[in-house]
């Protein structure tokens, strides 16, 4: 009985003590998280303290949780910003030498005032008025181009163009049979410049105002590709367009064979031509043919000159800008 006894009570203890062990071991487990916590919440204050930045507020260690996501722009969005941009570019166009409308158009028209270029749709073509009138200024030299009414919508910035817009030319122009009247009628030995796919209005300017310098009796522009009589052309030419005819062209090359008819020599500036500009000794009336300074003369207008020049230049410089070969030619020739 005893033993059984001891053996119960030891049983007992024996379950009391796993009990306080147990018990020993979470309270102590207890108190290490507890100790643990503090030490780190205390690591992390001392942190938010050290972090705090010059505008006093915290860095966030944990904002990768809270990532923000990426914001993708629609379609929709990316093409109204684009048109906003091209609304913008058109705003800051400058439509003062601009006519529109049919009435103001016609009235324009029929009142000669200098046109450099017409836009219109198929639709104007239909009035008998406006078709013979357009086929008159095509024939004069006029560039009339037929677009689309978004098109011309577009060129407009919206306006009410009702089919039809022009832009009005500083100067007068004068036909090719007139031009080779006034030249050779004023000197013997007259000098001419053509310009063949000069685009930029900079240099046209720059080369009607070395032209009238250097007493040439005119200027020829091809209806296309080319720049036209516009303000900047004006601006640079700084006045000489007033005193120098003009000739708008609707076929260059047409033109050349033309003036080769009625006794001009045909002369090209090109960086391959033979023969220097120095050694040419020529007396006759003459036309100086100009091209754009990345493409130079076309081979075709090529074939046209009698002669192709070359400007002779001793730097490492290979080539000339259009409007100065203009001026270095004009003087070299003037003085023949």
């Amino acid at each position: 009985m005893k033993n059984k006894s001891k053996s119960n009570f030891s049983g007992k203890n024996s379950t009391n003590n796993k009990k306080d062990s147990n018990y020993r071991t979470n309270s102590k487990n207890n108190n290490y998280s507890k100790n643990s916590n503090r030490f780190l919440n205390n690591t992390f204050n001392n942190k938010d303290v050290n972090n705090l930045t010059s505008s006093g507020k915290k860095i966030n260690y944990f904002s990768s949780s809270k990532k923000r996501k990426p914001q993708y722009k629609s379609g929709l969005e990316s093409s109204t910003k684009i048109s906003d941009i091209n609304q913008e570019i058109s705003n800051k166009r400058n439509y003062d030498d601009w006519i529109w409308g049919k009435h103001s158009v016609f009235e324009s028209l029929i009142s000669e005032r200098p046109i450099n270029r017409i836009w219109c749709t198929s639709e104007i073509y239909s009035s008998e008025k406006f078709y013979i009138l357009l086929k008159n200024l095509k024939t004069n030299g006029v560039l009339i181009e037929e677009v689309s009414w978004n098109r011309l919508s577009q060129l407009t910035s919206g306006a009410s163009h009702q089919g039809v817009a022009l832009q009005l030319a500083c100067s007068m122009t004068i036909s090719l049979e007139k031009l080779i009247s006034f030249s050779k009628n004023n000197s013997r030995n007259s000098i001419i410049i053509a310009l063949d796919g000069i685009t930029d209005p900079h240099n046209v300017g720059a080369i009607i105002r070395s032209a009238e310098a250097f007493g040439c009796k005119g200027i020829i522009i091809p209806q296309r590709r080319s720049a036209g009589l516009t303000g900047t052309v004006a601006k640079v030419a700084a006045g000489a367009l007033e005193h120098l005819p003009v000739c708008r062209v609707v076929n260059l090359n047409r033109a050349l064979e033309e003036l080769k008819k009625n006794g001009f020599i045909v002369i090209g500036l090109s960086g391959d031509g033979k023969l220097p500009i120095s050694d040419f000794h020529e007396k006759n009336s003459l036309v100086i043919v100009v091209g754009a300074e990345d493409k130079g003369i076309s081979l075709l207008t090529q074939k046209k000159c009698d002669y192709l020049l070359s400007i002779p230049l001793k730097g490492k410089t290979s080539s000339l800008n259009a409007s100065v070969a203009a001026a270095v030619s004009l003087f070299y020739l003037s003085i023949k």
